[in-house]
């Protein structure tokens, strides 16, 4: 793929990770201090195929899109997205596939999350059990929605990102 190609691909994916939680509020999913707007991932999920810097880029602008909406907590949450973004990226290119990448990272994002909620005072059972586990349960749901994408992608409009 060129990289004029893999620009504008990687600057329509930070955009839709900015109008997501921007102007898809009615995806919000809250319980207690876990928050999840469904298809939130998606973004970084297919910016992983371009490589390391755009899903980099993406997952700032996955965090950008929740300061403007959200609490803090809620964006610092989202900067994981930045981490799981890169480290996503770097196993593709490393030869592993889409569906071990999601299972593989899933643990990690939710670790992150949890440690980056620990400094807003919540309790070790809302971050460890609320925030982790419904971190990757958010994670699957979103991996499961990007899949679909990404294969519908390949298929009608012959955009295929698995070769970017």
């Amino acid at each position: 793929m060129d990289n004029i190609k893999k620009l504008t691909y990687a600057g329509l994916l930070t955009a839709l990770a900015i109008v997501i939680p921007t102007a898809f509020g009615f995806l919000k999913i809250q319980l207690g201090p876990f928050t999840a707007t469904i298809a939130a991932h998606v973004p970084m999920f297919l910016s992983m195929f371009l490589g390391p810097v755009p899903a980099v880029i993406v997952g700032v602008g996955s965090a950008l899109g929740f300061l403007i909406t959200s609490p803090a907590v809620i964006a610092a949450r989202a900067c994981s997205h930045i981490f799981v973004g890169f480290l996503g990226a770097v196993l593709l290119k490393k030869g592993f596939g889409f569906k071990t990448v999601i299972a593989f990272t899933a643990p990690i994002h939710a670790v992150l999350e949890a440690l980056f909620v620990m400094p807003f005072g919540f309790t070790m059972y809302k971050v460890l059990v609320v925030v982790g586990v419904g971190t990757i349960a958010h994670h699957t749901v979103d991996g499961v929605i990007a899949f679909i994408l990404l294969s519908t992608l390949t298929k009608t409009l012959k955009v295929n990102l698995r070769k970017a």
